[in-house]
């Protein structure tokens, strides 16, 4: 996407908070999936009423609503941060587009790994975070990318009327699921939309992190590769605590208290060895596929020092953050598996992306 970068300034501000956006919604998807499963709640059908309906109901409208919502703040927060940037009219092309595509495949994707999950009995607080934020990654890049080619920069006029037409689309879809008859989606929508309007805010402040150090990963392009896969998994480790705390709250297994009980403490230290291997398999394979593409990259040893030091820093924040959120909306009377996997991985997605800025510019790697 180098070049679309290039002619689309601003572009990549965009970028984390859509990937972003697609596991936040979706990863809370498959959370309460995986309750209603440990619950005896859940049923393959499609009956308006059922969980299974009333998620993708629910799931489908914020996708819609958020990426709206991403347009606008791209726009303002470039503009804020002095960074040259496309209209917001582009920006509402691109982000709606995207977003909206790349949820119909995830979605997709959700159900299947649900159905998947009761069948065979899977856990799936254990297997749905991190699959559905790969599956978040891998369809939503292309899907901005192929919608950026829909910003006609020399037709502007037509960029404007099809950036109003999906504003109009949004605002329905918004007060659709406001006033839905549907009274879990209606709840799912109504305590997730604030919770994921903060999480994209969070997400698009991480996209200003590297534009604003755009410099060092345009010397050292492998480092623009390492990106996605290391927020995705930072954020995937996250997640899988958030959802497996949840379902214990909600099961009673476990207490909200200050201090973790042994079973809390169990899921949270798990993460350790789970980050060993994988920011170590992220450094090698993004070096890799770096060297396979021609792209430059500060060697091998360096990428797996980057990805465990900046990975390790960013797990250890994941775990806190994942406790810390399932007891205080338990507390509160609200939804866990509303709240946990976006707040944890949006806020993963800026903590994290300090993380690796600052360990690539302390490891002095790039341009100085």
């Amino acid at each position: 996407m180098t070049h679309r970068l290039d002619a689309l300034p601003g572009l990549l501000i965009l970028v984390p908070a859509a990937i972003g956006m697609r596991g936040n919604i979706f990863g809370a998807v498959g959370s309460r999936l995986g309750t209603s499963i440990h619950s005896g709640l859940f049923r393959v059908t499609r009956e308006r009423t059922g969980v299974l309906y009333q998620n993708a109901y629910a799931s489908l409208m914020l996708s819609i609503s958020t990426s709206a919502f991403l347009a606008v703040a791209a726009r303002v927060v470039s503009s804020a941060t002095g960074l040259r940037s496309i209209s917001v009219w582009d920006f509402f092309v691109i982000s709606v587009v995207g977003g909206v595509f790349s949820s119909v495949v995830v979605l997709t994707l959700t159900v299947l790994l649900a159905r998947m999950g009761y069948q065979r009995d899977w856990d799936l607080d254990s297997v749905a975070a991190p699959v559905i934020t790969f599956m978040g990654d891998t369809v939503t890049l292309p899907a901005l990318y192929a919608a950026s080619f829909l910003v006609l920069t020399h037709h502007h006029v037509v960029t404007v009327l099809m950036g109003i037409a999906l504003a109009v689309l949004c605002l329905v879809a918004f007060i659709g699921a406001m006033r839905t008859d549907l009274p879990a989606a209606r709840r799912i929508f109504r305590e997730s939309i604030l919770v994921l309007a903060l999480a994209g805010t969070m997400d698009i402040l991480a996209g200003t992190v590297v534009q604003h150090r755009i410099t060092r990963f345009n010397a050292v392009p492998a480092l623009l590769v390492l990106i996605p896969p290391f927020l995705e998994d930072a954020g995937a480790l996250g997640s899988i605590a958030a959802a497996r705390l949840a379902s214990k709250l909600h099961l009673g297994a476990i207490r909200p208290k200050l201090v973790p009980e042994r079973l809390a403490l169990l899921d949270i230290t798990l993460l350790a060895p789970f980050a060993l291997s994988v920011f170590t398999l992220v450094g090698i394979s993004a070096d890799l596929i770096s060297r396979a593409s021609g792209l430059a990259t500060p060697g091998l040893l360096k990428m797996v020092e980057i990805s465990l030091l900046a990975g390790y820093i960013a797990t250890i924040g994941a775990a806190i953050l994942a406790y810390a959120t399932a007891v205080a909306t338990f507390r509160f009377g609200l939804d866990p598996d509303n709240h946990g996997v976006p707040i944890v991985t949006s806020s993963i997605d800026l903590f994290g992306m300090f993380a690796l800025v600052g360990t690539i510019v302390l490891l002095g790697v790039g341009v100085k």
